[in-house]
Parts: structure tokens; C-alpha cells; sequence
């Protein structure tokens, strides 16, 4: 179940309230707004209030939900926001609604007055049912249900399709391109708009574009200085670039026209993320620990908004998935503990003998209640039974170096290549050698290869020179021998 929660927004709210919550948006320069709809279809506003954004009639800024009166009712299905800002909704009934910033028109009334209170776009409009709306930084979009795309706003760049760069001040129908055709999908970035003609998924970010096929590939294109768009560089793409998503599936992308951080999620519901993450940049997919593409732009987006309209599951059902996991390092029904450095971790039996090998035959030869653990660390001891409730990893690269091994005395397989993709994930010029002797140690020859190769090409000579002091004898030689073939010392 989606927890609201998360975002800071939301702080202040009591538990009663936030449990009546069952759509939310948080937007603003610094994730300092929202708007949600409530169970009983009330629509409530909190935040800053920049260029009345909040829809209430005034630029108040309020720290206590106050409702807009005119949405209430109103049964909204799509919301978007603008970084004018500016913010449009569609409704059940296919109106939209539209307020904030209009310096260029973007609210789709034929002026370029603010407005402080939702106002219906009607002009174009009228006989028309909208189903989706997406907004640039100050352009509009909205697709029918007759799969046609409408565009209003700021034109600089062309993002209103109209054939021009002159401001299009009204709703007007985008037909050049898209004649006869049925649209399913829209998207913004910030001067940018893309249409999906068939089954597909599009997600905008700042100044970069994910494409998702029917066939669970990812495509990226656009500017990529944060890593944004996965491809492990940082040079842009003017064309669409596959993203190495080893063999999964893929069956949702998300990004976000304010901010460089790119999502995905995968048939098996692992969560990765790329892009600009919490102030840094990631090149390469980064497996998370969420189950919702939702929980990474409230945790590591800058600023932390939601990239789409939350829509909050009223009731508790949990997936076996999430149920699992919930269990997980759980003394309430567990029948089995490890102690591991002094510190306990509870499991359950039954599981435990389905998911591994090793210890369906440890336990069909005892009935302890609580086994020690010596040879293994209780970070890595518990990374590793977390693994057999979720199915992923979640350490750093220098502590799956203990899981590699974990891995490797267990006999755990598919275990073994995820700490071997976390680790080249994670590699740098400063613990390069010491993954490498890892790799060697615990016979991971794919990680060797990949690790020696990074020595050889992003290691300086001085750092070469300290790294040999520091390798034990069968390595260096290792290392010696393979360099030489490739010619590769750097002096």
C-alpha cells in the first residue's frame, strides 16, 4: 500500500487524516506543494502557493489542508503541473480544469492572465472527453478519448505541434503529424511533448525521454549529464539508445519533467533507478529496494515530487510479495532465529526450505529454535536471508564482497550474479583492486574480467604502484601476466 507519508509535504497531517487520502500530487521548486482528493471526494491544497497554484483563490501559503470547493465532487482522473507553475486536471466526466501561472497562455483560456482558482478550458473543447493531461514547463497537452491530442502554451521550441513557434493561446488540435492517427499515450518534458501511437509507455524527464516497447525493452534519448538516460556514459543521445537491462522484462517507466532521475520497474517488481539521485549521478540502472517506481521520487528525486497522480489503495491487500517481505526479520510468527555477532534475526522454517538448498537440509536434521552463526558477518548474514524473502540486494559494493562469498559457500547461483552486478555498479578507481582480488578469490570469473579490465583502463600509474604494493603474490602475477598480453601498463 502506497504510504503518502513519505512526502514531507504531508508531515504535519495526523495518521486519521493521511488514511482518508486516496489520490495526491506534490509538486513545487522545492516538493513544497499538494493537492489530494480524499475518500469521501473532497479535494484539499497545502504548500507555498507560488502564482496560486494551490487553486484556492488567493497566494497564501498554508501549512493546514484547505479545500477547493469548485474540484470537490469532481472525480479527478488526471493531474499535472507545470514549473511556471501552473496545474490541469482532467475529470471523469473528460473537462478540464486548468490554474496557476499563465504568463504564456499555458492555462488555455486565450489570455495571459494568472489564474487563482480552477476555470474550464472549454474553447475547441466542447463535444470532446479528455482523458489525460501533461504538462510542460509552461505548455499543455490533453488526449480524448477519440485518441486526438490537443496542445496549448508556451511554443518555443515547437512543443504545441502547430507547425510554428508563435504561442498557441487556446486548445487547438495537434494534426500534422498525428492525422488519422490514435493516440494512447502523452508526455512532457520541459519544452518538449511525445505521443504513444500503439501499445507502449512514454515518460518524460527535464530534457530527457524513456520509451518503453511491448516487449519490456527501455529506450532513452536526450540529455543525459546526470546518467539519466542508463547507458553506464554521460554523453547525450540524439537517437533512441537500448538500455542493457540484462534479460528482464520491463513493465513500467518513470520520470519527471523537473528533475534528471529515471525509473523503471520490472516484471518480478524490482525497482531501479538511474539518472540524478540525490544530489548524484547514476549512469547505470541501480537495483533499489522499493516495490514502487512512487517511493524513489519521494526519496531520492531533487526536488522530491511525485511524477504522476498518486492513486492510493483504499484497502490492505498486500501481494504474496509484499507479504513476504513484511514477514521478514518478524518475531511475531516466526519459528526460527539466527544469532549472528550478538544480534538476532527472525525466519520462518518453511521458507527458508523452499528458497535454499542448504538449509532444507540443515533443518530436516534439526529442530533448533535459534542457530549461531560465526563465519559470516551480520550485515551479510542478513542481506542474505532478506535476499530469500525478496528476491534482491541491498549493500554497497564493498559488503557484497561478503555476500559474494556467502554466495559461493551456500552454492547460491543467482544470488552470486547479483552481488557480481552490484559490485560492477559500484566500482571506482579507489576500491577497483580490492574488488578485484574479491572476485579472484571467490572464483567469480566474469567479475575478474570486468574488474581487471577497469584496473587497466582507469587506473593511474601511481595508483598502480600502490595497489601492487598491497596484492598478495598470486594476484599481482595474475595481474602481471594479463596486463602484458594486453600491452597494458600505463608506464
Amino acid at each position: 500500500m502506497l504510504d503518502v507519508g513519505k512526502w514531507p509535504v504531508f508531515a504535519l497531517l495526523p495518521p486519521e487524516e493521511l488514511r482518508l487520502i486516496r489520490q495526491a500530487c506534490v509538486f513545487g521548486s522545492a516538493a513544497n506543494e499538494a493537492i489530494y482528493v480524499t475518500v469521501s471526494d473532497e479535494v484539499f491544497a497545502l504548500g507555498t502557493n507560488c502564482s496560486g497554484c494551490l487553486g484556492l483563490g488567493d497566494t497564501q501559503s498554508t501549512i493546514e489542508p484547505r479545500r477547493i470547493d469548485i474540484l470537490c465532487g469532481k472525480k479527478i482522473v488526471s493531474l499535472s503541473y507545470g514549473t511556471g507553475p501552473h496545474v490541469v486536471i482532467a475529470t471523469a466526466d473528460g473537462e478540464v480544469y486548468s490554474w496557476g501561472h499563465n504568463g504564456y497562455s499555458q492555462l488555455g483560456n486565450g489570455t495571459t492572465n494568472h489564474g487563482l482558482t480552477p476555470a474550464l478550458v472549454s474553447t475547441n473543447l466542447i463535444g470532446k472527453r479528455v482523458t489525460e493531461v501533461a504538462c510542460g514547463s509552461h505548455h499543455t497537452i490533453a488526449l480524448t478519448t477519440e485518441g486526438e491530442v490537443y496542445a496549448w502554451g508556451y511554443n518555443n521550441s515547437g512543443q504545441v505541434g502547430s507547425g510554428s513557434t508563435a504561442n498557441q493561446p487556446t486548445p487547438r488540435r495537434v494534426s500534422s503529424c498525428l492525422q488519422n492517427k490514435v493516440v494512447v499515450n502523452i508526455a512532457c518534458g520541459q519544452l518538449c511533448s511525445m505521443a504513444v501511437l500503439d501499445n507502449g509507455e512514454v515518460a518524460c524527464g527535464y530534457a530527457h525521454t524513456l520509451a518503453l516497447t511491448d516487449e519490456g525493452f527501455i529506450y532513452s534519448w536526450g540529455a543525459n549529464s546526470y546518467g539519466q538516460l542508463g547507458t553506464g556514459n554521460k554523453s547525450n543521445q540524439a537517437v533512441p539508445t537500448l538500455i542493457n537491462m540484462e534479460k528482464e522484462r520491463m513493465v513500467e517507466v518513470a520520470a519527471c519533467h523537473t528533475s534528471h532521475t529515471s525509473v523503471a520497474k520490472t516484471q518480478s517488481g524490482q525497482v531501479l533507478m538511474w539518472g540524478q539521485c540525490r544530489g548524484q549521478a547514476v549512469a547505470y540502472p541501480h537495483l533499489t529496494h522499493f516495490t514502487s517506481t512512487d517511493d524513489v521520487f519521494a526519496c531520492f528525486a531533487t526536488p522530491a515530487v511525485t511524477w504522476h497522480l498518486l492513486s492510493v489503495d483504499g484497502d490492505d491487500y498486500l501481494t504474496v510479495a509484499q507479504s513476504l517481505k513484511r514477514e521478514f526479520d518478524s518475531p511475531e510468527i516466526s519459528d526460527l532465529k539466527f544469532l549472528v555477532d550478538g544480534k538476532c534475526i527472525h525466519v520462518h522454517k518453511a521458507l527458508l526450505k523452499i528458497r535454499c538448498e542448504h538449509f532444507r537440509a540443515l533443518l530436516n536434521e534439526t529442530d533448533e529454535e535459534t542457530i549461531e552463526i560465526h563465519q559470516f558477518s551480520y550485515l551479510v548474514y542478513r542481506a542474505f536471508l532478506e535476499y530469500l524473502y525478496t528476491d534482491t540486494i541491498n549493500l554497497p559494493p564493498e559488503d557484497a564482497i561478503g555476500l559474494l562469498d556467502l554466495s559461493t559457500y551456500y552454492r547460491e547461483s543467482r544470488l552470486k550474479r547479483l552481488c557480481q552486478e552490484t559490485i560492477k555498479r559500484g566500482i571506482t578507481e579507489e576500491n577497483a583492486i580490492t574488488l578485484l582480488s574479491a572476485a579472484v578469490k571467490y572464483e567469480a570469473r566474469d567479475l575478474e574480467e570486468f574488474c581487471f579490465k577497469f584496473c587497466v583502463n582507469h587506473l593511474t600509474a601511481v595508483t598502480q604502484t600502490q595497489a601492487f604494493a598491497d596484492m598478495d603474490h598470486d594476484l599481482l602475477k595474475n595481474f602481471i601476466s594479463k596486463a602484458s598480453r594486453y600491452g597494458a601498463f600505463k608506464n
